[in-house]
């Protein structure tokens, strides 16, 4: 069984990705990093950024929330949380998140990291140049349905302001 090793890393030394659900995911911890223990990773958002209704069924997902404010929809309970807020989704239990204010940048810790596979495929690394692409669900959807860890059940429940 794979172990889990030493990391020490500071600002700016994650790996950026665009994620194409939106938003710039910085990897700080990897799955081969932890023997498959977890994921840690850093998801700066802007306004509007949702996520289709989905879960993972074999993973549980906290998200705390380091700057801005999200609605959060955990089953049938939503709530809006801002800074120093976090939340708990169970493994398979149906969720999604709205971004509310201009900007939003949450840590996100999966337990296993089998996810990983699903977040790196539905990716790709930011250039040098800083830019990024465009939001692109049909190659989120394909990266769940080839890797597994996320499975989209159904549009965002949140209704456009």
């Amino acid at each position: 069984m794979p172990t889990a090793v030493p990391i020490i890393r500071t600002v700016n030394e994650g790996e950026r990705r665009w994620f194409f659900g939106g938003g710039v995911h910085t990897w700080l911890v990897r799955a081969e990093e932890t023997g498959g223990a977890f994921i840690l990773f850093e998801d700066l958002m802007t306004r509007d950024k949702m996520t289709p209704l989905h879960c993972h069924p074999d993973v549980e997902e906290t998200v705390y929330v380091l700057e801005g404010e999200i609605r959060i929809r955990i089953g049938e309970s939503e709530r809006v949380v801002g800074r120093g807020g976090a939340s708990l989704v169970p493994r398979g239990t149906p969720h999604a998140l709205l971004v509310t204010s201009e900007v939003a940048r949450v840590l996100t810790w999966q337990s296993p990291g089998t996810a990983e596979r699903f977040y790196r495929a539905a990716s790709e690394a930011i250039g040098a140049d800083g830019e990024h692409g465009d939001v692109d669900f049909a190659r989120v959807r394909a990266s769940a349905e080839e890797n597994g860890g996320t499975q989209i059940l159904g549009p965002p429940p949140f209704i456009p302001a």
